[in-house]
């Protein structure tokens, strides 16, 4: 039969080392967690820095203080319109359509838009201008007057 000691002896070893293994894993996701917080302090500071230029609206990250934007980049996403924001905020093909309806008085259909583009009239191009002036009367920045018909919105377009 084992003695007292040695059972007690047995059950430190055991809690030592779980407590050893748990120590571990809890320097592993601390040394995670510290890469994260330098993951978004970093992107902060990229999307902070101003890329030439006027400078544009802020832009706040999560957790972050405002910085200042000059333009955006092809590919990014389209903001919802607000009182003060600027079409230097859209993607340049965003701004190509916002400026090629401020130049007109009337509403313009996408085969309209993609020829004053300068783009061919095939409906691979018409539909690409068609989603996109859809995205921007979506989010305020153009208005639908009538179904595929798309115009400037007073105060909203040219000016990039």
């Amino acid at each position: 039969m084992p003695s007292v000691m040695g059972l007690l002896e047995e059950r430190e070893r055991a809690a030592r080392q779980r407590v050893e293994a748990l120590q571990a894993e809890l320097l592993e996701a601390e040394a995670a967690w510290k890469r994260f917080v330098i993951a978004r302090e970093t992107v902060a500071e990229v999307l902070a820095l101003p890329c030439g230029g006027e400078e544009g609206p802020p832009v706040v990250v999560a957790g972050e203080g405002s910085g200042r934007i000059t333009t955006a980049l092809p590919g990014s996403t389209v903001p919802q319109w607000h009182e003060g924001l600027a079409p230097a905020v859209l993607a340049p093909d965003y701004r190509r359509l916002m400026d090629a309806l401020s130049g007109r008085g009337e509403a313009m259909d996408c085969r309209q838009l993609a020829a004053a583009l300068g783009l061919e009239v095939v409906p691979a191009k018409v539909e690409g201008v068609r989603s996109k002036v859809k995205r921007l009367a979506a989010r305020g920045w153009l208005a639908e007057d009538r179904p595929g018909m798309f115009s400037a919105v007073a105060g909203r377009a040219g000016g990039s």
